[in-house]
């Protein structure tokens, strides 16, 4: 996609599967099932996508994947396959790491962040050398500092190695990052959690990271059980929801593995996804 000056890249890090019951919170099983099938292990299809940015001299990469540094037992846990993924389809582009400006967390949970680092001559270090790493500094206190109930979603080794680097960026609530890339804090998921919204060339894209991660998630009540403070999820999604279908904005959903990206539309007060190319 081309907008403007900027060149924009819908990555995916691959196929991952999560539970669906987690996935769909007090959404009863019969009719969550209705939508998406689960596998004999109860986890439904995802993905982890990703969006890479070069405008100018920056290259801007949002969201990480899960990354190489899983261990078997949690490859086999989430069903992480082999390539592709996102270093390779970013080569594909002729994009090296070395190439990478800024990377832009938008939390630390690992399945966002994973790529952050890699093992090298038995260390983790910055995959991406030469960025800037950008997250909350709310959210990089938390992932220090979880609750038993998410601590099985922060992995040090993907964040710990950035600070050692002194490469981290910390953001302090909303901020423009790079001209025309904004960063909101949206509480719901966990505290510290921001949506990304570019805006180039009279259009809009838009990230609901998880507050929405996937099409079936546009209802407002449709929650997952992941979220720490799930009202405060649905007040956002009928706030960005609303502003999404207002604006026409295209949304990039961040772990739908068949709709990808689409447009929020509202009718009788309900939302739905009218799925879109990524053009």
């Amino acid at each position: 996609m081309i907008l403007g000056a900027m060149e924009l890249h819908l990555l995916s890090d691959g196929p991952f599967w999560l539970d669906g019951g987690a996935m769909f919170g007090v959404i009863p099983k019969p009719l969550w099932e209705k939508q998406i099938q689960p596998d004999a292990r109860n986890r439904i299809h995802l993905t982890m996508n990703c969006l890479l940015i070069r405008s100018g001299k920056e290259c801007i990469l949002i969201e990480a994947g899960a990354g190489d540094k899983l261990d078997p037992k949690r490859n086999d846990i989430f069903g992480l396959s082999g390539p592709p993924r996102l270093l390779d389809q970013m080569v594909r582009l002729g994009v090296r790491p070395d190439d990478v400006t800024m990377v832009l967390n938008t939390h630390l949970h690992f399945d966002h962040c994973g790529w952050n680092t890699r093992v090298s001559r038995g260390h983790f270090v910055p995959t991406f050398p030469n960025a800037r790493y950008l997250v909350q500094r709310g959210e990089l206190d938390w992932a220090r500092h979880p609750s038993e109930r998410d601590r099985g979603s922060y992995f040090p080794e993907n964040f710990e190695p950035i600070d050692a680097a002194g490469k981290w960026s910390l953001l302090d609530g909303d901020a423009e990052i790079s001209p025309g890339i904004r960063v909101f804090r949206v509480p719901g998921h966990n505290r510290d959690m921001q949506c990304v919204r570019i805006d180039a060339a009279g259009r809009t894209i838009f990230l609901p990271v998880d507050l929405c991660p996937t099409h079936y998630h546009i209802p407002v009540h449709w929650v997952m059980s992941y979220d720490l403070y799930p009202l405060q999820t649905m007040e956002n999604k009928k706030k960005w929801l609303a502003e999404a279908a207002r604006g026409n904005w295209l949304c990039v959903l961040c772990h739908d593995a068949e709709t990808p990206a689409g447009y929020i539309r509202e009718r009788e007060g309900k939302y739905t996804l009218e799925p879109s190319p990524f053009t």
